[in-house]
């Protein structure tokens, strides 16, 4: 029994020395130091995590990208991994963290990167990279065409700063807009204003509500009509808190989310909500699918999904016969004050995981930087209501050229992406982004669950006031954990909730000293009864 017990605990501590291993595989890491050359005779075989959405064209670009890059850098060999959605990219990375598996060059979001940042040196801080006079924005040794650092977009630049240094570049930027059935507005007795209110939309919402005696809505003849649909309430729920001049979070790591101004957001939401005028992408389903058959008037969704939007839109997830014919017209999300508007800077940037080898890391830079290349901005930023993320390419004649084209088709030229995307370009200075860190990502999530809930809560005829708003403060905070992030925590070290391969690690532990402990207390006990 004793040689049992023994054998055992020699398994579970060779299972836990594999356990450390994994967890720690990735923690203590040398700091990346940037080489004096590039090995080009020294094979690299690099991973490449990214998302398409399904767009065959986006996949096209990509594989383009890679094919091109090996052309010019014939060592490197990369292997692109593609996702429908960010989130599974960011629980893919958390888990391979783990183990040191994580992908080369990945993109994804700064909220997701702060969380990334668990082990030491994990992701690669880009500063010395970016302005190295060889290999960094421009750089001297660079194969292709690569902007300098000042031709990328400072407002983009500085999105990708966490704990005070370019842990990410940009990749493309979007925001988020509203395509509007003008000719519902207009039938309603309404003039688009250039820049819409709150009130406005939420008076023309509510007027789209009326009913002929048959109970079909009068504005479309038909019997359903959802006047405003949000695609994502975290962006609702930030940007109208930042247009009141409200807190959310700080630079530190504060939750402050919890105050008056959420509420009344949350009010309004449930009023509007109630009657049947507001609801959400969660609720109901997607907006442009409800805008394009006319049972929507107001569908707010990233200037991103703007090939969605609209009677002539290229892309429909339903069939012909449900669209209905109106005119589309784009606009700014609403703001609280039309002569100061903000909104939300989003879109996907890039981001390297640190390896042993430098030139493997460097090789990770440069095929980072030649996703920046104007070839690659400007062919995916063609794709959706993106734009690209330097001027280098925004001003060059093949952009200005694309953009001058508005309507001259539904497929590249499709009015209302061209108009989505200068939507962006002629309001970057008044686009915001929220402090990032370890714990953001959680946080946009606890946002919008409050707008959710308190609609669903409206819905049920619930009474939506002062208490219920706390108790849906004190329910978010145990949801999304908002307790475990503090100041002192968010920059630092603190790594959240353990991993599994962690736990799995003290529970092995355990189990093994309580087994070596019956080891060798059972014959001591058998001896002291004899």
């Amino acid at each position: 029994m004793k040689k049992l017990i023994k054998v055992i605990c020699c398994a579970l501590l060779i299972g836990s020395a594999g356990v450390m291993a994994g967890c720690h595989g990735s923690q203590g890491m040398e700091e990346h130091a940037v080489p004096e050359i590039f090995d080009e005779s020294k094979p690299h075989e690099l991973v490449f995590w990214a998302k398409n959405d399904t767009n065959r064209t986006q996949t096209a670009i990509y594989e383009k990208a890679i094919s091109d890059f090996h052309t010019m850098y014939p060592n490197v060999d990369i292997k692109i991994r593609l996702y429908t959605d960010y989130s599974n990219i960011y629980n893919d990375v958390i888990t391979n963290i783990a183990t040191n598996t994580t992908p080369n060059v990945c993109i994804t979001y700064p909220d997701h990167i702060a969380t990334y940042m668990t082990g030491v040196n994990t992701v690669v801080a880009l500063d010395d990279l970016m302005n190295d006079s060889k290999f960094g924005f421009g750089g001297s040794e660079v194969a292709f065409d690569s902007p300098a650092v000042d031709e990328v977009i400072p407002e983009f630049l500085d999105e990708c700063i966490i704990q005070d240094a370019h842990y990410a570049i940009p990749f493309m930027r979007s925001t988020e807009a509203c395509y509007i059935n003008k000719t519902y507005v207009e039938a309603l007795g309404f003039e688009l204003p250039e820049v819409m209110t709150w009130d406005f939309m939420f008076e023309v919402a509510e007027a789209a509500m009326a009913k002929d005696a048959d109970g079909n809505f009068i504005v479309n003849g038909q019997n359903v009509m959802i006047p405003i649909i949000y695609k994502s309430t975290d962006n609702m729920m930030i940007q109208w808190l930042a247009q009141k001049g409200a807190e959310y979070s700080d630079d530190a790591g504060n939750i402050l989310i919890f105050n008056d101004d959420t509420k009344e957001i949350m009010y309004e939401s449930a009023k509007h909500g109630a009657t049947g005028a507001f609801s959400t992408f969660k609720i109901s389903s997607y907006p442009a699918n409800f805008l394009n058959a006319g049972q929507c008037i107001f569908a707010i969704d990233s200037t991103a999904g703007a090939t969605w939007m609209g009677t002539d839109a290229p892309l429909v997830d339903i069939s012909p016969d449900q669209i209905v014919e109106f005119e589309t017209a784009v606009r700014m999300i609403p703001q609280e004050n039309p002569d100061q508007p903000l909104m939300i800077s989003q879109g996907p940037s890039i981001c390297i995981f640190n390896k042993s080898d430098p030139q493997e890391v460097l090789a990770s830079w440069l095929f980072a930087q030649y996703l920046l290349s104007n070839d690659v901005q400007i062919a995916y930023s063609e794709t959706e209501g993106y734009v690209p993320v330097t001027s280098k390419a925004q001003d060059s004649d093949t952009y200005q050229d694309y953009l001058a084209r508005e309507g001259e088709d539904n497929g590249e030229h499709y009015a209302a992406k061209i108009q989505a995307s200068r939507l962006l370009l002629n309001n970057t200075s008044n686009t915001f982004v929220t402090p990032v860190f370890n714990g953001s990502a959680s946080l946009r999530q606890a946002a919008g669950q409050l707008i959710e809930n308190a609609v669903k809560s409206a819905r049920r005829k619930e009474t939506v006031d002062d208490a219920y708003c706390e108790d849906q403060f004190t329910k978010v905070t145990s949801l999304y954990h908002l307790d475990q992030i503090s100041a002192e925590t968010a920059g630092s070290d603190d790594l959240g909730p353990l991993p599994t391969a962690s736990k799995t690690l003290l529970i092995v532990l355990v189990v093994t000293w309580i087994l070596l402990g019956i080891a060798y207390a059972v014959p001591m006990l058998k001896k002291a009864k004899q």
